[in-house]
């Protein structure tokens, strides 16, 4: 990407990827973080376009691993079940989940469904506000379809645990329920920030990894867990050497 570090990106601009300039984009607007929205200008069709992109770019790994991206992480940073493209990070809590232990859950009776929403940039970016109703989030695409609902409703109605995978997937129910706590089908952009004081509505478990301080992920889980208990569970993880962020260990609260 050809960028004058002293000029602003400014919408219109015009963007060239690869040394041969073999990609272009036009910067069509700015988002809520300071960030840009991109236009490719391709004449060819999606599977060639799909095929350069896979020449040009690579694995987006969170900015505090400090080296580049090797083929290992476009298997490492991916869960087990993904299906569908468009996320710029993995849901990590996904991360703890191998085929085999899916299995072995559902042979103890867990029912999985799966819903989708695309992570954005906007999940890393510290809260730089005092005011946690004054943080703008980005804007994520999600997904959560009939057959998802039926399952999680079912189990509702019939008093099991409902345990979210990850804030991603906690975002995504929180921002599709009906008045009456259900999950309902829906697709679209959310850009809910869930901060305390929150009710939540569908969940009542969460896993979830230790994540950076004053970000959204880590505002959500004090939500949920409530603020002493946090803490409690941060510090024992420090005490402890647990490991920490996308590739580090896992927290249950219940």
């Amino acid at each position: 990407m050809i960028v004058d570090p002293a000029r602003k990106i400014r919408v219109g601009n015009k963007l060239y990827f690869g040394d041969n300039e073999e990609l272009v984009a036009e910067v069509i607007d700015n988002t809520t973080s300071r960030g840009r929205t991109i236009k490719f200008l391709w004449e060819g069709d999606e599977e060639s376009f799909r095929a350069q992109l896979e020449v040009l770019g690579e694995t987006p790994l969170p900015k505090y691993i400090k080296r580049k991206p090797d083929e290992d992480d476009k298997e490492r940073y991916q869960t087990v079940y993904a299906k569908h493209e468009g996320a710029v990070a993995a849901p990590t809590a996904g991360l703890h989940f191998s085929r085999e232990l899916i299995k072995r859950l559902e042979i103890k009776g867990v029912r999985f469904a799966e819903i989708t929403l695309h992570t954005g940039l906007g999940t890393f970016r510290p809260i730089e506000v005092e005011d946690l109703s004054k943080h703008k989030m980005d804007a994520e695409y999600f997904r959560i379809e009939e057959q998802a609902c039926k399952i999680v409703n079912k189990a509702k109605e019939t008093g099991h645990r409902i345990c979210s995978i990850g804030t991603t997937t906690m975002r995504a129910m929180e921002s599709s329920f009906t008045a009456q706590k259900m999950l309902k089908p829906s697709e679209g952009w959310t850009n809910m920030f869930i901060h305390p004081p929150y009710e939540f509505n569908i969940a009542d478990s969460l896993v979830t990894n230790f994540h950076l301080p004053k970000t959204s992920l880590m505002i959500m889980t004090s939500a949920f867990a409530g603020y002493d208990l946090a803490v409690e569970a941060y510090k024992k993880a420090i005490k402890d050497k647990y490991r920490f962020f996308s590739y580090g260990d896992a927290l249950l609260i219940l």
